[in-house]
């Protein structure tokens, strides 16, 4: 059986790892809202340029929507993994405190803590999968802006 001090020194590490994703999952929030903005404003630029008959800034636009939403698909599965491996660390406090009660419960406790903690880091991976891409995004983005320019000076002289 663990005593009280045993239980709150166990409680530690958990508590301390659903803090720490608590501040991923913020920070990967605000990453995954910045590209649904980004994605909401090149389909519609996408669908003006496609109404407009501009069918070359159309499909360089398309290039940047993809791009955007593979990062926003790595954006996901960092979501995914970091809540799954939270609500784990979660279930590992609960699994700790019936373990005063029932010795048998402590080992289920390490082993869905160790698996909680690979979770979350499958769960950066992706993230930083994401954040080194990141920077790929903005130079594609630089040259389809100027594309878009390069066709519509050409545009504009005929």
């Amino acid at each position: 059986m663990l005593t009280k001090l045993e239980l709150f020194q166990a409680f530690v590490a958990p508590a301390i790892f659903i803090s720490a994703s608590g501040l991923f999952v913020l920070s990967i929030n605000a990453r995954l809202m910045a590209m649904v903005s980004r994605l909401r404003v090149f389909r519609r630029e996408k669908h003006l340029a496609a109404q407009a008959g501009k069918k070359q800034e159309a499909v360089a636009l398309q290039s940047q929507i993809d791009s955007i939403e593979l990062r926003a698909d790595k954006i996901k599965c960092a979501f995914f993994y970091i809540l799954l491996g939270t609500i784990g660390v979660m279930m590992t406090c609960l699994l700790l405190g019936l373990g005063l009660y029932a010795q048998e419960v402590l080992a289920v406790a390490v082993i869905l803590f160790v698996l909680s903690v690979i979770s979350m880091m499958v769960g950066m991976v992706f993230y930083i999968s994401e954040v080194s891409i990141s920077l790929t995004s903005v130079k594609e983005e630089e040259k389809l802006y100027d594309l878009i320019d390069s066709i519509d000076i050409a545009d504009s002289n005929q």
